[in-house]
């Protein structure tokens, strides 16, 4: 959605059905899609996310405990890094990823008043090696953490309970389940990123 309200028109891809998904969607192995060069062809940027669970600090305790998840971002950009067009890839903090653009909500006002803002960081690295200044971080009061089994117990001894429909309101989303909005980017982010890559896209189109 960011990306759209950037000024893009956006094709998503998914290796499971997405029924909710605003905009023309394909179901495919996101990798297999990568490596079809005719295919992308079409297309004037790329965006990818791959599973962040390897990393996220909401498995952390699965992982202690031995689950394993696969670490796909390497194998993403091995894909992205030979493309023509400039590519995005977003994950959570701390993974292998160049962080030339760090988002959180807080930057963008995403808060409910009266309980607290949104602490969702998350890291941009883009073929261009996108460069600018970066909006502080506002960690002022209660934070809101979105995560997939529920609202934490130290976040409920803060800002008590937070329901699905407060965290559709924090994230600005409300086309899509619980569980989807665990995986989702605030589309402020998007939105963000997306006018930076389409400056980048106009400028090199000038030169």
């Amino acid at each position: 959605m960011g990306y759209f309200r950037a000024g893009f028109h956006v094709t998503g891809v998914d290796k499971e059905p997405q029924p909710n998904y605003p905009f023309r969607f394909i179901q495919a192995d996101a990798l297999e899609v990568l490596a079809d060069r005719k295919f992308l062809a079409q297309f004037d940027a790329i965006h990818a996310s791959p599973p962040c669970q390897n990393w996220a600090t909401a498995t952390l305790s699965q992982r202690r405990r031995g689950k394993e998840y696969p670490d796909l971002i390497g194998p993403t950009r091995d894909l992205l890094d030979p493309l023509t067009v400039p590519w995005v890839m977003e994950n959570v903090p701390d993974t292998p990823l160049r962080p030339d653009i760090r988002l959180c909500g807080c930057m963008f006002g995403l808060e409910l008043p009266g309980i607290g803002y949104l602490k969702r960081e998350r890291w941009f690295e883009t073929s261009w090696r996108a460069f600018g200044l970066e909006m502080p971080h506002r960690h002022v009061g209660h934070a809101i953490s979105i995560a997939g089994h529920g609202t934490p117990a130290w976040m409920r001894a803060k800002t008590g309970h937070i329901g699905v429909a407060e965290w559709r309101r924090v994230m600005g989303i409300d086309w899509t389940t619980r569980e989807e909005l665990t995986e989702a980017i605030p589309p402020a982010y998007t939105e963000f990123v997306g006018a930076r890559l389409l400056d980048h896209i106009t400028s090199e189109a000038a030169a």
